[in-house]
Order: structure tokens, then sequence, then C-alpha cells
């Protein structure tokens, strides 16, 4: 039994051993074709070893993917803004647009519809302003449909903003005397506008330097998202705000959150300006009419990039 249990064995491992040795002997075939020497490549000439896995085994056909793209539908200016009556509607129209400055003890007015998620309101109050400014306007279309890409290039512009005048008394004066990008918060080497995108981010941070008469360098942090509708741009003051080396508003305090998107009636510009004043300088400094001042500047700025959008069409 010990034999023939072993010499089984020894059968079963010829039987699995003899086709991995196996080898084909080549044959000789017409003017050497088969031989080892034949069979060489000729210098230059590169072989393909074949593989002896089937690659097949790992490749399927896969229907195609087949994505549906959203319908999207331009909203209407009644559609964010609803229950304004006519007055109000016609104001917001016009140039000068609605605007209206109030107290944290106050509520606005402005306020978008509350489904849409514009909560600019929200987003300023959480730097606890002691001031706010609410501001409503439309930039009809003349030339072209404006889309997010013309108002994402219209805010690129910073270079522009000093050449806004405002109007006080029936003169034009310049509040900014210079306006310029800057590399980093703690690198504050002026840098040029880079030229105008032909793609959208999704978000962006830059800062800036605004040299103005009153309070000398400005330095701003301008923060930029986008969404399906509409582009939301935020500046925040990221060092104190001094008048004449005086400390006027500390680091963080200010900010205006600007929220556009181009709507039936034309670019729709509304915003929300908050700043907090400590109450004994407050009780002596009105500040409300310079900020106002500045938001017409800044709405004036991003208006006219808007319309050289349309003449470069």
């Amino acid at each position: 039994m010990r034999l023939a249990g072993k010499t089984t064995f020894l059968l079963f491992l010829f039987i699995l051993i003899s086709p991995l040795c196996a080898e084909d002997v080549p044959q000789p075939g017409p003017e050497g074709e088969g031989s080892p020497l034949a069979e060489e490549p000729t210098p230059g000439e590169e072989t393909i070893e074949e593989s002896p896995i089937d690659d097949s085994a790992f490749f399927f056909e896969a229907p195609p993917l087949i994505f549906e793209v959203p319908i999207f539908e331009i909203r209407s200016f009644d559609t964010i803004f609803p229950g304004f009556s006519r007055i109000q509607r016609l104001r917001a129209m016009s140039k000068e647009g609605l605007r209206r400055s109030f107290v944290k003890d106050e509520s606005a007015i402005l306020v978008p519809n509350p489904d849409l998620g514009i909560d600019l309101l929200g987003s300023v109050m959480k730097k606890n302003p002691s001031h706010l400014i609410e501001a409503l306007a439309v930039v009809p279309y003349m030339g072209k449909e404006f889309d997010l890409l013309d108002i994402y290039n219209a805010l690129g512009r910073i270079e522009k903003i000093k050449d806004y005048p405002v109007s006080l008394n029936n003169n034009d004066y310049y509040i900014f005397t210079e306006s310029t990008r800057i590399e980093s918060a703690r690198n504050r080497k002026a840098i040029p506008d880079p030229l105008p995108a032909v793609t959208l981010p999704f978000s962006q941070t830059m800062y800036l330097r605004l040299k103005e008469i009153s309070f000398g360098n400005l330095f701003i942090r301008a923060d930029i998202s986008i969404s399906v509708y509409g582009i939301t741009y935020s500046m925040t003051n990221f060092t104190d705000v001094r008048y004449f080396l005086v400390p006027m508003m500390k680091a963080e305090r200010f900010n205006t959150m600007i929220y556009l998107e181009p709507v039936k009636e034309g670019i729709l510009i509304y915003s929300i300006t908050g700043f907090y004043l400590p109450g004994f300088i407050a009780d002596r400094v009105n500040l409300t009419p310079s900020i106002n001042r500045r938001i017409t500047i800044f709405t004036n700025w991003i208006t006219d990039g808007l319309r050289e959008q349309e003449m470069a069409e």
C-alpha cells in the first residue's frame, strides 16, 4: 500500500510538471525560418512580448454616461424682492437706486426672498456692527445681456476704483488717490490687475490697498464666491482704520457684502455694509455719510466695468 501510494504521487507530480517544462522545438523552414538566428530581431526593430495573461479579462465596455444639465432660467427682480411697491421698484431701477442707513437695533427693509438663501444681513451681523447701510440698484442692459463672467471681470478692475469721484456741494472730488492689489496680507507689494478671465473660479480671495484722503491706507481682504445665479463680493478691513493716526475702527469691524445677479431687467446690485464704532466716537463723528459716498463709488465702479464688457462685445 505504501509503495502504491508513492507510485500514484510520483505519477501525479509528473503529469503536473510536464506541461510547464514542455517546449516547442522550432522546425527549420524555408530560408532558415524557425532557426534561433532567424528569430533574433534586426537592429532597430522592436519586439513585442505577448503576455501570458488575457488582458481582455480586465476590460469591459460600459454604457456611455449621460448627465442631464438642469435648465437655467434667469430670474426677475420681483422674484428676488417680492412685495415691493411701484415707487420702490422704480427707485431701484433709477441711477441712484435705493439706499437706507440704520443702527443695529433696527430692522432692514430691503430683504430678499428668504427662500433664495441670499442672506447678506446675517453674514454682516456676525461682525456685530453698530451701524449699517443697505442699498439696492439695477443696472439695465443696453448692448448685451450680462452673465456671471462679465460681473467677475468688472470686479477685477481694482486699479480703476481711484478714477471715480463723488459729488459734494456740487463739486466732484476723488476720495481714493490710489487703488491696487497687493500680494497678501503680510506682503503688501503692489501687483497689477490680471487680464480679463475666460473662466470662472468657484471662489477667490484677493488683498487690496486703497489709499484715501481721510483715512490714509485701507487694507482690504476681498472674498469672491460664485453660486448658480450670482456672485457675492465681500470686502473686510484686515488692519485698523485710522483718521490722522487716531484709531477709528478696529480690524475686521468693517464689512461690505455685495450680491450681483443677472436678472431679466438688468444686473441686480444688492449690498449690506456694517461697521462698528465705539459709543464715544459715534457720538462725535457721523461716519454714515462718509461710508455712503464710498458705497456710491463702488456702485459706479461696478456699473462702468459692466459697460466696458458691453463695449468689448
